[in-house]
Protein backbone atom coordinates (compact mmCIF):
# COMPACT_ATOMS: atom_id res chain seq x y z
CA UNK A 1 0.00 0.00 0.00
CA UNK A 2 1.50 3.11 -1.05
CA UNK A 3 2.47 6.03 1.53
CA UNK A 4 -0.27 8.20 1.74
CA UNK A 5 1.13 12.04 0.75
CA UNK A 6 1.53 14.64 2.85
CA UNK A 7 0.33 17.83 1.67
CA UNK A 8 2.01 21.25 3.51
CA UNK A 9 -0.56 23.46 5.20
CA UNK A 10 0.55 26.65 4.35
CA UNK A 11 -2.63 27.99 6.59
CA UNK A 12 -1.15 27.03 9.70
CA UNK A 13 2.06 29.75 8.78
CA UNK A 14 0.41 32.80 7.74
CA UNK A 15 3.62 34.56 8.72
CA UNK A 16 5.99 32.53 6.79
CA UNK A 17 3.95 32.76 3.93
CA UNK A 18 3.43 36.18 3.79
CA UNK A 19 7.40 36.71 4.72
CA UNK A 20 8.34 34.16 1.97
CA UNK A 21 6.24 36.15 -0.51
CA UNK A 22 8.05 39.39 0.25
CA UNK A 23 11.17 38.01 0.02
CA UNK A 24 10.33 36.82 -3.30
CA UNK A 25 9.64 40.17 -4.71
CA UNK A 26 12.34 41.67 -3.52
CA UNK A 27 15.04 42.47 -6.10
CA UNK A 28 18.38 40.45 -5.35
CA UNK A 29 21.12 43.05 -3.63
CA UNK A 30 23.80 43.53 -5.88
CA UNK A 31 26.97 45.11 -5.17
CA UNK A 32 27.49 49.31 -5.62
CA UNK A 33 28.77 50.44 -9.32
CA UNK A 34 31.59 52.47 -9.22
CA UNK A 35 29.99 56.05 -9.60
CA UNK A 36 30.46 57.48 -12.85
CA UNK A 37 32.69 60.14 -12.89
CA UNK A 38 31.99 63.68 -12.46
CA UNK A 39 33.14 65.87 -15.47
CA UNK A 40 34.93 68.19 -13.28
CA UNK A 41 37.19 65.61 -13.18
CA UNK A 42 37.48 64.35 -16.21
CA UNK A 43 38.45 67.16 -17.37
CA UNK A 44 41.03 67.62 -14.62
CA UNK A 45 42.49 64.37 -15.38
CA UNK A 46 43.03 65.60 -18.95
CA UNK A 47 44.50 68.40 -18.11
CA UNK A 48 47.21 66.43 -15.74
CA UNK A 49 47.75 64.19 -18.50
CA UNK A 50 48.28 66.47 -20.98
CA UNK A 51 50.41 68.08 -19.21
CA UNK A 52 52.98 65.31 -18.03
CA UNK A 53 52.78 64.29 -21.96
CA UNK A 54 54.27 67.82 -22.71
CA UNK A 55 57.26 67.62 -20.37
CA UNK A 56 57.93 64.00 -21.00
CA UNK A 57 58.00 64.71 -24.59
CA UNK A 58 60.10 67.87 -24.30
CA UNK A 59 57.45 69.67 -26.41
CA UNK A 60 58.06 72.84 -27.20
CA UNK A 61 53.78 74.09 -27.19
CA UNK A 62 50.98 71.71 -27.46
CA UNK A 63 47.37 72.14 -28.37
CA UNK A 64 44.12 69.99 -28.02
CA UNK A 65 40.94 70.70 -28.94
CA UNK A 66 37.91 67.86 -28.29
CA UNK A 67 34.32 67.68 -28.33
CA UNK A 68 32.62 64.40 -27.70
CA UNK A 69 29.36 64.43 -29.62
CA UNK A 70 28.15 61.41 -27.16
CA UNK A 71 28.67 62.96 -23.87
CA UNK A 72 28.54 66.56 -24.68
CA UNK A 73 31.74 66.97 -23.57
CA UNK A 74 34.33 69.88 -24.85
CA UNK A 75 37.17 70.11 -23.26
CA UNK A 76 40.40 72.32 -24.78
CA UNK A 77 44.24 73.50 -23.99
CA UNK A 78 45.78 76.64 -25.78
CA UNK A 79 43.26 76.07 -27.91
CA UNK A 80 43.41 79.14 -29.76
CA UNK A 81 46.64 80.09 -29.99
CA UNK A 82 47.94 79.72 -33.82
CA UNK A 83 50.81 76.95 -35.21
CA UNK A 84 52.67 76.49 -38.86
CA UNK A 85 49.57 74.75 -39.82
CA UNK A 86 51.61 72.02 -42.20
CA UNK A 87 49.46 69.66 -44.23
CA UNK A 88 46.09 70.27 -41.99
CA UNK A 89 45.69 73.64 -43.90
CA UNK A 90 44.47 71.35 -46.96
CA UNK A 91 41.22 70.76 -44.96
CA UNK A 92 40.78 74.36 -45.82
CA UNK A 93 41.60 73.46 -49.44
CA UNK A 94 39.92 70.55 -49.66
CA UNK A 95 36.56 72.82 -48.16
CA UNK A 96 36.78 75.06 -50.74
CA UNK A 97 37.68 72.38 -54.02
CA UNK A 98 34.32 71.14 -53.02
CA UNK A 99 32.48 74.57 -52.25
CA UNK A 100 33.48 75.46 -56.15
CA UNK A 101 32.29 71.90 -57.35
CA UNK A 102 28.63 72.31 -54.93
CA UNK A 103 28.54 75.44 -56.63
CA UNK A 104 28.69 74.47 -59.97
CA UNK A 105 32.05 76.77 -61.08
CA UNK A 106 33.73 73.23 -60.68
CA UNK A 107 33.30 69.37 -61.71
CA UNK A 108 34.81 66.79 -59.84
CA UNK A 109 35.85 65.34 -62.83
CA UNK A 110 37.26 68.22 -64.65
CA UNK A 111 40.82 67.77 -65.60
CA UNK A 112 44.20 69.61 -64.31
CA UNK A 113 47.23 69.44 -66.31
CA UNK A 114 49.75 68.84 -63.63
CA UNK A 115 53.17 70.48 -63.85
CA UNK A 116 55.31 71.61 -61.19
CA UNK A 117 55.87 75.30 -61.27
CA UNK A 118 53.99 77.65 -59.11
CA UNK A 119 54.13 81.70 -58.36
CA UNK A 120 55.24 82.78 -54.91
CA UNK A 121 52.83 84.68 -52.59
CA UNK A 122 55.47 87.05 -52.00
CA UNK A 123 57.07 87.91 -54.85
CA UNK A 124 55.29 86.93 -58.20
CA UNK A 125 58.47 84.62 -58.91
CA UNK A 126 58.11 80.78 -60.10
CA UNK A 127 59.24 78.07 -57.85
CA UNK A 128 59.06 74.35 -58.25
CA UNK A 129 58.61 71.60 -55.63
CA UNK A 130 61.07 69.13 -55.08
CA UNK A 131 59.38 65.37 -56.33
CA UNK A 132 62.09 63.97 -54.75
CA UNK A 133 60.53 64.37 -51.32
CA UNK A 134 57.20 64.70 -52.49
CA UNK A 135 55.19 62.55 -49.94
CA UNK A 136 53.12 60.54 -52.97
CA UNK A 137 56.00 60.09 -54.95
CA UNK A 138 53.67 58.33 -57.75
CA UNK A 139 52.33 61.50 -59.18
CA UNK A 140 55.49 62.31 -60.42
CA UNK A 141 54.73 59.98 -63.52
CA UNK A 142 51.64 62.71 -64.30
CA UNK A 143 53.73 65.51 -64.70
CA UNK A 144 52.88 66.82 -68.44
CA UNK A 145 49.67 64.57 -68.34
CA UNK A 146 46.11 65.76 -66.32
CA UNK A 147 44.72 63.99 -63.56
CA UNK A 148 40.85 65.04 -62.37
CA UNK A 149 40.07 67.65 -59.22
CA UNK A 150 38.79 64.47 -57.65
CA UNK A 151 41.90 62.96 -57.77
CA UNK A 152 44.04 65.34 -57.04
CA UNK A 153 41.93 65.85 -54.22
CA UNK A 154 42.37 62.62 -52.67
CA UNK A 155 45.75 62.27 -53.51
CA UNK A 156 46.01 65.96 -51.82
CA UNK A 157 44.22 64.38 -48.30
CA UNK A 158 45.43 60.50 -48.31
CA UNK A 159 48.79 60.77 -49.51
CA UNK A 160 49.08 64.36 -48.39
CA UNK A 161 50.48 65.03 -52.22
CA UNK A 162 52.14 69.04 -52.08
CA UNK A 163 51.84 68.70 -55.81
CA UNK A 164 48.29 68.22 -56.56
CA UNK A 165 47.78 70.59 -53.03
CA UNK A 166 49.36 73.29 -55.12
CA UNK A 167 47.71 72.72 -58.14
CA UNK A 168 44.32 73.03 -56.29
CA UNK A 169 45.11 75.96 -54.90
CA UNK A 170 46.01 77.40 -58.22
CA UNK A 171 42.54 76.12 -59.56
CA UNK A 172 40.31 77.89 -56.68
CA UNK A 173 42.68 80.56 -55.77
CA UNK A 174 43.86 81.80 -52.01
CA UNK A 175 41.17 84.24 -51.86
CA UNK A 176 38.60 81.42 -52.51
CA UNK A 177 40.12 79.45 -49.89
CA UNK A 178 40.02 81.96 -47.04
CA UNK A 179 36.84 83.43 -48.46
CA UNK A 180 35.31 79.47 -47.80
CA UNK A 181 37.20 79.54 -44.34
CA UNK A 182 34.68 83.35 -43.82
CA UNK A 183 31.66 82.48 -45.25
CA UNK A 184 31.60 79.25 -42.25
CA UNK A 185 32.16 81.39 -39.68
CA UNK A 186 35.73 79.84 -38.70
CA UNK A 187 38.26 81.37 -36.93
CA UNK A 188 41.67 79.98 -36.39
CA UNK A 189 42.54 78.81 -40.00
CA UNK A 190 44.94 81.26 -41.79
CA UNK A 191 45.38 80.59 -45.69
CA UNK A 192 48.23 82.54 -47.01
CA UNK A 193 50.37 80.90 -49.54
CA UNK A 194 50.99 77.47 -51.53
CA UNK A 195 52.98 74.68 -50.18
CA UNK A 196 57.06 74.93 -50.38
CA UNK A 197 57.01 78.21 -51.20
CA UNK A 198 60.94 79.56 -49.50
CA UNK A 199 60.41 83.08 -50.69
CA UNK A 200 57.20 83.62 -48.86
CA UNK A 201 58.20 80.91 -45.76
CA UNK A 202 61.74 83.37 -45.91
CA UNK A 203 59.34 86.42 -45.64
CA UNK A 204 57.07 84.67 -42.75
CA UNK A 205 54.59 84.51 -44.80
CA UNK A 206 52.72 80.99 -43.04
CA UNK A 207 49.73 78.97 -43.32
CA UNK A 208 48.67 79.10 -39.77
CA UNK A 209 46.03 77.15 -37.41
CA UNK A 210 44.66 76.78 -33.92
CA UNK A 211 42.91 74.07 -32.81
CA UNK A 212 39.98 75.11 -32.04
CA UNK A 213 39.67 76.43 -35.90
CA UNK A 214 40.56 72.90 -37.61
CA UNK A 215 37.63 71.09 -34.65
CA UNK A 216 35.01 73.56 -35.94
CA UNK A 217 36.01 72.45 -39.63
CA UNK A 218 35.84 68.74 -38.54
CA UNK A 219 32.58 69.47 -36.84
CA UNK A 220 30.82 71.06 -39.91
CA UNK A 221 31.76 68.96 -42.72
CA UNK A 222 30.33 66.06 -40.23
CA UNK A 223 26.63 67.75 -39.46
CA UNK A 224 26.49 68.25 -43.33
CA UNK A 225 27.04 72.01 -42.67
CA UNK A 226 29.97 72.25 -44.94
CA UNK A 227 28.06 73.48 -48.54
CA UNK A 228 26.02 70.79 -48.70
CA UNK A 229 25.30 67.56 -47.32
CA UNK A 230 26.77 65.57 -50.41
CA UNK A 231 29.89 68.04 -50.39
CA UNK A 232 30.34 66.39 -46.64
CA UNK A 233 30.04 62.77 -47.61
CA UNK A 234 32.04 63.06 -50.45
CA UNK A 235 34.80 64.89 -47.95
CA UNK A 236 34.53 62.25 -44.90
CA UNK A 237 34.78 59.59 -47.90
CA UNK A 238 38.20 60.67 -48.37
CA UNK A 239 39.27 61.78 -45.07
CA UNK A 240 38.46 58.00 -43.75
CA UNK A 241 41.42 56.61 -46.58
CA UNK A 242 43.94 58.89 -44.77
CA UNK A 243 47.53 56.75 -45.34
CA UNK A 244 48.94 58.16 -41.95
CA UNK A 245 48.07 56.91 -39.16
CA UNK A 246 50.80 57.22 -35.98
CA UNK A 247 48.82 60.23 -34.77
CA UNK A 248 44.87 60.22 -33.60
CA UNK A 249 44.68 56.47 -34.81
CA UNK A 250 47.09 55.03 -32.83
CA UNK A 251 46.09 55.52 -29.38
CA UNK A 252 42.73 54.03 -30.58
CA UNK A 253 41.46 50.39 -30.16
CA UNK A 254 41.19 48.56 -33.55
CA UNK A 255 37.45 48.98 -34.57
CA UNK A 256 38.11 52.34 -34.33
CA UNK A 257 37.27 54.37 -38.29
CA UNK A 258 38.95 57.92 -38.25
CA UNK A 259 38.32 60.82 -41.23
CA UNK A 260 41.50 62.78 -40.42
CA UNK A 261 44.32 64.85 -41.60
CA UNK A 262 48.20 64.66 -40.41
CA UNK A 263 50.61 67.72 -40.99
CA UNK A 264 53.99 66.95 -40.32
CA UNK A 265 57.24 69.11 -41.11
CA UNK A 266 60.72 69.06 -39.19
CA UNK A 267 59.26 71.15 -36.57
CA UNK A 268 55.25 70.05 -36.01
CA UNK A 269 53.49 67.06 -35.98
CA UNK A 270 49.87 67.31 -35.81
CA UNK A 271 46.59 65.40 -36.30
CA UNK A 272 42.98 66.86 -36.73
CA UNK A 273 40.43 63.91 -36.87
CA UNK A 274 36.76 62.67 -36.72
CA UNK A 275 36.23 59.44 -34.79
CA UNK A 276 33.46 56.79 -35.10
CA UNK A 277 33.71 53.85 -32.80
CA UNK A 278 31.12 51.39 -32.89
CA UNK A 279 27.44 52.52 -32.08
CA UNK A 280 28.54 55.73 -30.83
CA UNK A 281 28.29 59.38 -31.94
CA UNK A 282 31.81 60.36 -33.11
CA UNK A 283 34.06 62.48 -30.79
CA UNK A 284 36.17 65.05 -32.37
CA UNK A 285 39.66 65.52 -32.05
CA UNK A 286 42.54 67.93 -32.60
CA UNK A 287 46.44 67.88 -31.51
CA UNK A 288 49.07 70.19 -32.84
CA UNK A 289 52.56 69.52 -31.18
CA UNK A 290 55.65 71.54 -31.67
CA UNK A 291 59.02 70.61 -30.81
CA UNK A 292 62.86 71.31 -31.22
CA UNK A 293 64.22 69.84 -34.29
CA UNK A 294 66.83 68.21 -33.35
CA UNK A 295 64.53 66.88 -30.91
CA UNK A 296 62.42 65.14 -33.91
CA UNK A 297 58.77 63.85 -33.50
CA UNK A 298 57.34 61.50 -30.87
CA UNK A 299 54.75 59.52 -29.89
CA UNK A 300 52.98 62.34 -27.94
CA UNK A 301 49.58 63.33 -30.38
CA UNK A 302 49.13 59.41 -30.07
CA UNK A 303 49.22 59.39 -26.24
CA UNK A 304 46.86 62.26 -25.95
CA UNK A 305 44.67 60.29 -28.48
CA UNK A 306 44.50 57.67 -25.89
CA UNK A 307 44.15 59.62 -23.00
CA UNK A 308 41.41 61.48 -24.55
CA UNK A 309 39.25 58.03 -25.68
CA UNK A 310 40.23 56.58 -22.34
CA UNK A 311 38.48 59.41 -20.30
CA UNK A 312 35.74 59.62 -22.69
CA UNK A 313 35.26 56.13 -22.35
CA UNK A 314 34.60 56.45 -18.57
CA UNK A 315 32.05 59.17 -18.60
CA UNK A 316 30.34 56.81 -21.67
CA UNK A 317 30.28 54.01 -19.02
Amino acid sequence: MAPARVHAQPRRYPGLVGSLSRIRRRPAKRAPLPSAPRPAEVERSLYLNVVEIKQRHDLERLAVACFDAETRVQWSYDADSYFHGASTVKLAVLAAVYGEIDAGRLKADDPVHVRNRFTSAVDGRPFMLDLAGEPDPGIARYVGRSLTVRDLAYRMITASSNLATNLLIDVVGITAIQSCLEDLKIEGILMRRGVQDQAAFDAGINNLVTANGLLRLLRLIADGRVHSPQACADMLEILLDQRYKSGIPAGLPGDAQVAHKTGNISTVHHDAGIVYIGKRRPFFLVVLTQFAEKRGRSTAVAEVSRDIFENLARLTR
